[in-house]
């Protein structure tokens, strides 16, 4: 209901913007001005922008495409430029969400040995999140002249994205708490920041799936628990869905490693600049411009392959 209301206001909005273009025009046609023509060139662009992101959004169909996504980043082959790596796609989400205007909270990271980080998740809060952000995940390859090698060597890193929904309370997966392992720890920061005294942090992990979840960036470990525990409801409902369709032994052949041959994307940053997104056959030599957090060519272009 929420979500038609917005469209409607939308349409409103629409509407009463190309009312005020026309009556612009027609003004024009009275009495040229050549600073009011400019001026309505803007409105006219701002206008094909708005009419664009409406159409995008009637494209987000999806049961849970409205809703907030959590995120997370995981290294994989490649060592520590592979934690860099992680760390550089962590930095990436965080700009794209900030020019959505989404909200983004970190929930869990774990540095890496020398750089980066092992492991992140992040919430991403705002209108459409998880259906803009579904099509990133899977393993995102980099091949650059590593930092970290004296010899100055070309280096390929791999780190897996995964994108679930934030769920409803209505749409929770009932759990037996006996089903649950809670561990807690102490918490600590990127830089060695916001390091707790106390075992505040909390890891849950449900036995039944082998699921782990951990949350370390709340105050108390009761807020960090109830963090940990709705993540671990996004994961669980996303993995019914799967199990509805397939078994268990399928749902097993199809995890791929964080390795070659399984990337979506390849970001080359040497001997040439190149982003390249293998299912989708779209590319740019603008690195750079990706890097800062300018996805939306790739997410357009899934959404557009989805509705053929």
């Amino acid at each position: 209901m929420k979500n038609k209301q917005a469209l409607l206001a939308q349409v409103s909005s629409l509407e009463r913007d190309y009312a005020d273009a026309q009556a612009f025009y027609e003004l024009l046609a009275d009495e040229p001005d050549q600073s009011a023509e400019t001026e309505l060139s803007g409105l006219l662009e701002a206008l094909r922008q708005k009419i664009h992101e409406l159409d995008l959004q009637l494209k987000l169909s999806g049961e849970h495409d409205q809703a907030n996504a959590i995120l997370s980043i995981n290294s994989g082959a490649g060592g520590t430029d592979a934690q860099d790596w992680a760390e550089m796609l962590l930095r990436l989400y965080l700009r794209f969400a900030e020019q959505r205007g989404f909200s983004a909270e970190v929930i869990d990271y774990s540095p890496g040995e020398e750089a980066g980080l092992k492991s992140a998740t992040v919430l991403l809060s705002g209108q459409y999140a998880y259906g803009y952000l579904k099509s990133e995940k899977g393993v995102h390859r980099l091949v650059r002249i590593s930092p970290f090698n004296a010899n100055g060597k070309r280096q390929t890193s791999f780190a897996s994205v995964d994108i679930v929904p934030q769920l409803e309370l209505a749409e929770t997966v009932a759990i037996d708490p006996a089903d649950l392992r809670i561990d807690t720890f102490r918490s600590s920061g990127a830089g060695g920041q916001h390091i707790n005294k106390t075992d505040s942090a909390v890891r849950i992990t449900h036995l039944p799936t082998g699921i782990v979840v951990q949350c370390q960036n709340r105050r108390s470990q009761i807020q960090n628990r109830d963090t940990a525990l709705q993540v671990l409801q996004a994961r669980l409902l996303a993995l019914q869905k799967i199990q509805h369709k397939e078994k268990i032994s399928e749902i097993q052949g199809e995890q791929k490693d964080i390795a070659w041959g399984s990337q979506i994307r390849s970001y080359v940053l040497h001997p040439y600049s190149l982003v390249k997104d293998h299912r989708l056959q779209v590319e740019t030599a603008n690195v750079q411009k990706v890097m800062n957090g300018d996805i939306m060519p790739f997410i357009e272009a899934y959404l557009l392959r989805k509705e053929r």
